[in-house]
Formats: structure tokens, sequence, C-alpha cells
């Protein structure tokens, strides 16, 4: 039995979503523990390419048991859209398992996140405008709606017409947004969508997760986003709205720290992000849009293009002590196959002192300059490979490097979108 937790180490859109895929053949439960449609996950098989933003990277595996835990939250017409999509390509989504503690997004919650973006006094974050934050807001001020509270019509209309209200004078009179929600409509079109997957709900998930580690089956913890878009941890206010961290899969999915066996972090051989935030690493001009163009950087949610830079270590280091990194996943290394040099940041410059912790503080980041370690590039296709000694020496001794900042040892090498293009080391 083993309990694994999947986290990403830089700004999300690590590749996460592949290393799932593959680790889930041999899990009997994979549980998404927070986040919401604003993150996306690709994955692969054969031709079709599936871009998941709710429901587990597992479902493709009929056996696996996959459940939105209580952590995330829920947009319902996007769940039914991939639920759609999924048995539209002939995959069947009925091992898909929803927690009723999951918090649901409503029109309002996307309203305020889109005005709130506008708002230039406030700072914009470059949010994918989704409703997801306000909605965690709604969460933590305990004026939320749950999916369990769909099951007691009146308790729901109470709780949604007071919502209605409230949103609707911040909107109207503070954002100058002018909406005019109708109670019934939306009482209306959420019932439909709840009807549509009330088979689903569990009103338990903690118990069947600790159910299943109580039987020794085998868990993976799926997250979303990644470490330096933590709401705690990463560049605040440029982050997400909850825990990415292997630290969130407790809360998100209703589960001890001590249950935990493995953390493994997926790191990209490069690093990018979406949105606004310092970037150290970041690379200008054609060699950024190089990488870009060639690793398809662009968001798997909004197709934003993503901004992209060298390998990060003082990034690295600080996601493998946060995380507890007990195994690493490099995915796209072969993005890297065609230059001649690569950089590695192996530290920070910060007002004339040489530092390799990572400054959360986004002010002092900004005035970081990254002190860089070249490394020769390996200029071979590395997509076919197989086995991690049939790789050219110099991309072992890059890999190497990498290991080596984040002091933990590599299990997986990605080289490739497709399933199996992954060594195993």
């Amino acid at each position: 039995m083993t309990v694994t937790v999947i986290v990403g180490t830089q700004w999300g859109d690590e590749g996460k979503g592949k290393i799932t895929d593959l680790l889930a053949r041999d899990m009997d439960m994979v549980v998404r523990y927070q986040g919401g449609n604003n993150a996306g996950h690709t994955v692969v098989i054969k031709d079709e390419v599936f871009k998941l933003h709710l429901i587990p990277s597992g479902i493709f595996y009929t056996n696996v048991l996959c459940l939105i835990g209580n952590g995330v939250v829920v947009d319902p017409a996007v769940l039914l859209g991939e639920i759609e999509t999924i048995r539209g390509k002939g995959y069947s989504a009925d091992n898909l398992r929803i927690s009723s503690q999951a918090h649901v997004i409503f029109p309002y919650h996307r309203d305020l996140d889109a005005a709130q973006e506008k708002k230039h006094e406030a700072g914009r974050i470059g949010t994918t405008c989704r409703g997801i934050g306000p909605c965690y807001v709604d969460k933590f001020n305990r004026r939320g709606i749950r999916i369990g509270d769909f099951f007691n019509t009146d308790l729901l209309r109470q709780k949604l017409e007071w919502n209605l209200k409230e949103k609707s004078f911040y909107l109207n009179n503070f954002y100058e947004m002018k909406v005019n929600y109708n109670l019934e409509e939306i009482m209306n079109e959420y019932l439909g969508y709840f009807h549509a997957v009330k088979k689903l709900v569990v009103e338990e998930s903690s118990t069947l997760v600790n159910e299943a580690v109580a039987k020794k089956k085998n868990v993976l913890l799926e997250g979303a986003q990644g470490t330096m878009l933590d709401v705690d941890h990463g560049t605040y206010p440029y982050v997400t709205s909850s825990n990415p961290i292997a630290g969130g899969a407790c809360v998100g999915a209703g589960l001890g720290p001590q249950k935990i066996n493995e953390v493994i972090g997926v790191v990209k051989a490069y690093v990018t992000r979406v949105g606004g935030g310092p970037f150290p690493t970041e690379i200008a001009g054609q060699l950024g849009e190089r990488l870009r163009e060639k690793g398809g950087e662009y968001g798997a949610t909004t197709g934003r293009p993503r901004r992209c830079g060298w390998f990060d270590g003082v990034v690295m280091q600080h996601a493998a002590k946060i995380n507890g990194l007990s195994q690493l996943a490099i995915t796209k290394l072969d993005v890297l196959d065609e230059l001649d040099k690569i950089e590695i940041c192996v530290a920070y410059e910060l007002n004339g002192k040489r530092i390799t912790y990572f400054p959360t503080d986004v002010y002092r980041l900004e005035k970081c300059q990254p002190v860089y370690e070249e490394m020769p590039g390996w200029k071979e296709d590395t997509t076919k490979v197989k086995d991690h000694k049939d790789l050219p020496a110099n991309a072992k001794k890059y890999l190497e490097k990498l290991a080596e900042l984040a002091n933990c040892r590599i299990s997986l090498v990605s080289v490739g979108a497709e399933r199996g293009q992954i060594i195993k080391i």
C-alpha cells in the first residue's frame, strides 16, 4: 500500500497530468485535492488529447476510483462538459465520485473575478476569471454553497438568495458592472446540473479515502497549479487561491499526514509561468519564443502564452523544502534537445549579496538577479529513448544537476507528450 502525493514544483504547467495518468494505472484511487477549472491537466492517449480541468487524470482507467475532493471548487457546467467529452470518446466516467463538501462556483463568482481584474487600483493578478478565488472567499467567509446543499432545496434557496443580494450590491455599486440575477433561473439551472451528477456525489468523501487507506489500497493525491502559486508559500499576491503543496493534500482530501508515503515533485526541465508576477529566469526574445513553440507552452485552460525561462534551482530548493519531496519526475526534457548551451540558475544576487533561499516577498524578488551556471547541450533527439542509459551524456549530466539542486532522486523522465514517452529510473 502506498499513498502518494503529486505536486508541481514551479508555477504550474509542469506536466502533472501525464505523470498522474502514468502512475494511476497502478492505483486504486486518484483524488484531486484543490483548485478548480482554473487548471488544466493534459493527457495524450495515441492521437487523442484530453484537457482535464476538474476530473482526476486517472479517469481513463475504469478500475480506478476517481474522486473530486472536498478541497476543490466545482463549476458544474464545466464538470458536465468534461464528463460528456470523455464519454463521447468511448470512455466511461462511472468511476468518478464528487465530494458533497466541495464548494460550487456560481455566475456571480465569475463576474466578481472579472470585475476585480479590471480594477487597476487593486493591481491585476492575471487570473483566469473562472470565479475560483471569489468562490474560495465565500468558503472561508462561511457563506459558500456546497454540493451537499443541493439535497435540501429550501436551504439552497435561502443561501443563494442571500448571496445574490450581497454580490449584486458589490457588483452594481462598487464595481459598476450592472448585473441583474434571477434567483429562479439560477436555481433551475443549477438543480439541473446537480440532478445530472447526483449519483456520483458521496456524502463523506474523507471516509471513502481513509477506508481505502485502511484496506491498504494504493491512493494517489493529485494537485493543480504548482508550489510557486501556493497562496501561502508562493509569489504572493501573484498566486492561486488554494494550497497546491503537499500539505494541502491532507486538507483537500481529508487525510492525516502520517499516512502519506511518497511525495513526487513534477519538474519541467525549464520553467514557465502564466499571468503577472516576478519571474527571475525569464528568457526574453527569440529564444523564449522558440521554447514556447517547441514546448507547446499555451495554457490548457485559457490558451494564454506562457512565459518561458531557464531552470531555476532556487525555486527547486524552495519546493523541495516546502513539500518534503521524496522523488522527482522531470518533464519536457526533449524541448531542450536542439540547444547548444543551457543555463541553470543556481543562486540569486540580491542587493549585492549571493543568496540561495527564495524570497517570498515579491518586492524583494523583483530585485533578484539570477546567477547562472552554463552547461553544454546534447544536440540529439531524445524523444525515442526508452532507457536512461541511452540518453546523451550531456542530458544525463543536466539531469544530475537538477537532482543535486533538489537534493532528491529522479524516478521518471518524460521525453514527449505521449503516454509511452517516459523513462523510468
